[in-house]
């Protein structure tokens, strides 16, 4: 069977940044430790006055391309995976398509293009789109473009504020790939939950304490899933596993129920024992209040332990090396996570060829899915072009007042007349209204 996955990617952040500790705690009368070690989080990017998600989608679709020598014709579907959508009706992948062919001779007619919304999880759902449609031979040779774009914004004064951001991944889904190759196993978690939702508005309504514990239970529903169809599942079997990522604070309580779940009847549940006994069992305590406090007090020793912490710093941490840097991306934020743990090891000179990662991706409403990725011979050098570093750095430094201004501007509720802060180079941007309210982008050399 031919394998199907992500050939390549790229990342295209918001060129403004809000350093967390030193310019929006203050502001906000906070210990900057709320952000950096609550959160987990040291920065947000924000786009310029002439950026939003169809800029930061086709810049990123547009430089894939460039880099793959693709063409129009090479590309036979545009999937858009985004929560930050402007209109009900017409999809984004038909701006991005439209500015796609501001730069090249041929166009998009023949390409199939869609919009897929679940909160954050549609990325993924984008991908397992593509995939299905590869293996489906519906394709004719030709390969898929997947991104996932928003502009997480939060109201002012919102508990959710500091973990703001935005930024776009573009990934090309085709065979014989050349990053990772995508598994047919999937395990999935779904229930009809209000944790997290945009009822005809643009900022969130979040039930912060409840989207936690929902996160958490579909995430072990689609662990319990994936197991059934691929048997036990060891710590050692994965040497990154990517998580959707709100804020890093999230990510490390799932990873810790997510190993405590994994261990269970395993060799390193016993070894974890001499230290803090074996995991506690329902049959043994009265109520479930009981209960649940015993498995509270296990899992904080666990993450205590010399083993859960190396597994710790091995596994998951790599991963969240961008998103402490740039926020929250919904629907791009488990794709940059898995960027950033291939990156590090690369940069580490760790040997992945042939080892499988374990990608966890949820979105609020609610659904979890996990399932794993294969890495392929050559990855070094897909994830070598990556300048995300480099984009990080050039990235316009806020003020606070500058900050209110920029949320101002991306406030589809607010008039706002603020100068760009940053001068567009080789890039969409946008280029108002036309004459039916519809935005409008072109190519700046």
């Amino acid at each position: 069977m031919t394998a199907v996955g992500i050939d390549a990617m790229e990342i295209w952040t918001g060129k403004l940044k809000l350093d967390l500790a030193e310019t929006f705690a203050p502001a906000q009368g906070d210990d900057p430790g709320k952000y950096t070690k609550g959160l987990g989080l040291h920065a947000s990017s924000f786009p310029d006055v002439y950026e939003d998600i169809v800029t930061m989608a086709a810049n990123a679709a547009h430089r894939l391309m460039e880099r793959k020598g693709l063409e129009p014709e090479d590309i036979g579907r545009i999937d858009v995976a985004t929560e930050s959508s402007f209109d009900n009706s017409k999809p984004v992948s038909t701006y991005v398509a439209g500015c796609l062919e501001q730069v090249y001779d041929g166009d998009f007619h023949h390409a199939n293009k869609g919009e897929r919304k679940f909160a954050c999880i549609s990325g993924t759902q984008s991908l397992d789109d593509a995939y299905n449609w590869i293996r489906a031979g519906r394709n004719r040779g030709r390969a898929a473009i997947v991104i996932a774009t928003d502009t997480a914004l939060y109201a002012r004064d919102d508990p959710g504020e500091a973990t703001q951001g935005a930024g776009a991944v573009a990934m090309l889904v085709d065979e014989e790939p050349s990053l990772v190759e995508l598994s047919t196993e999937q395990g999935f978690g779904s229930a009809d939950e209000t944790d997290f939702l945009k009822p005809n508005q643009q900022f969130p309504s979040v039930d912060g304490k409840r989207s936690v514990n929902v996160y958490l239970a579909r995430m072990r529903e689609a662990l319990d899933d994936f197991a059934s169809q691929v048997g036990d599942i060891h710590p050692d079997d994965y040497p990154l596993i990517p998580f959707h990522t709100p804020f890093p604070g999230m990510v490390r309580k799932a990873a810790a129920l997510g190993y405590r779940h994994i261990i269970r009847g395993t060799d390193v549940e016993d070894l974890v024992a001499e230290e803090i006994g074996h995991q506690p069992m329902r049959e043994d305590f009265e109520s479930d209040d009981e209960f649940r406090d015993a498995i509270r007090e296990y899992t904080d020793a666990l993450t205590e332990t010399e083993r859960y912490q190396d597994w710790y710093a091995d596994t998951i941490d790599p991963t969240l090396e961008i998103s402490r840097e740039v926020g929250n991306w919904y629907t791009g934020s488990v794709h940059i996570a898995r960027a950033a743990g291939l990156k590090h090891a690369r940069e580490n000179g760790r040997e992945l060829d042939g080892q499988q990662l374990l990608v966890a991706s949820y979105g609020s409403g609610a659904q979890a899915e996990v399932h794993a990725e294969t890495v392929v011979p050559g990855w070094e050098e897909e994830i070598a072009q990556l300048n995300i570093d480099e984009q990080n750095r050039k990235r316009y430094d806020l003020s606070f007042e500058e900050y209110e201004q920029i949320h101002d501007v991306h406030n589809h509720d607010t008039e706002a007349d603020v100068e760009e802060f940053t001068a567009p180079e080789s890039e969409f941007v946008f280029d108002g209204w036309g004459r039916m309210g519809e935005r409008k982008y072109r190519y700046v050399e």
